[in-house]
């Protein structure tokens, strides 16, 4: 939710929509925040996947390690991943490869949008791994965060401080993604609720 706060933030316009998603979505529900109301929040579902700690621009583990289990030929090479073999994933490098995505730096929810991710391949966007070794949380994860945001967004708007830190800047001592010197923003009251 930090990261997803501090690009909102900074691209107004897109808080703006994501709070009338929020309060469109609420009307219909009688202002209940509902488990079927959150899934019908798809703006703000791209919003998370574009920035949400664990996925696309800011991802807590950089790369991911994985042991093969069963000897690999990369396709189109010569090339045997031999079974037991341990390889790296680049799962930052991935996340900001202009020929995934283009013009990657920039905050852009629509690049989830479910044209643009059938555009692409299922393996550039790992921001839970994949396969039998992927997060056991995501569910959990995702539907926890998405509260968090909606109920942040209804109720506040976000905008940079005098102590937020632009262009983002990332502890270089830490072990996973994490922002130097910690995240400020300016919070303000948001008077005009259901």
């Amino acid at each position: 939710m930090t990261y997803s706060l501090y690009e909102l933030a900074l691209n107004p316009d897109i808080q703006e929509k994501a709070r009338q998603e929020i309060n469109d979505v609420l009307a219909k529900h009688e202002g209940k925040l509902t488990y079927e109301a959150v899934l019908e929040m798809t703006y703000i579902d791209q919003i998370l996947n574009d920035t949400f700690k664990a996925l696309r621009k800011y991802p807590p583990a950089v790369f991911l390690i994985r042991k093969t289990a069963q000897d690999y030929q990369v396709p189109t090479t010569k090339v045997i991943i031999q079974k037991g073999q341990e390889i790296m994933i680049p799962v930052y490098c991935i996340h900001h490869d202009p020929e995934i995505y283009m013009n990657p730096e920039p905050f852009d929810p629509a690049r989830f949008s479910p044209k643009q991710i059938r555009n692409r391949h299922p393996m550039t966007f790992l921001g839970f791994g994949d396969g039998p070794r992927n997060c056991i949380g995501m569910r959990f994860a995702r539907m926890q965060t998405r509260i968090g945001l909606i109920t942040m967004l209804r109720n506040y708007r976000f905008k940079p401080s005098s102590k937020t830190v632009i262009p983002f800047i990332f502890d270089s001592d830490m072990t996973i993604l994490t922002s130097k010197g910690g995240m400020h923003l300016g919070v303000e009251k948001n008077w005009k609720l259901l």
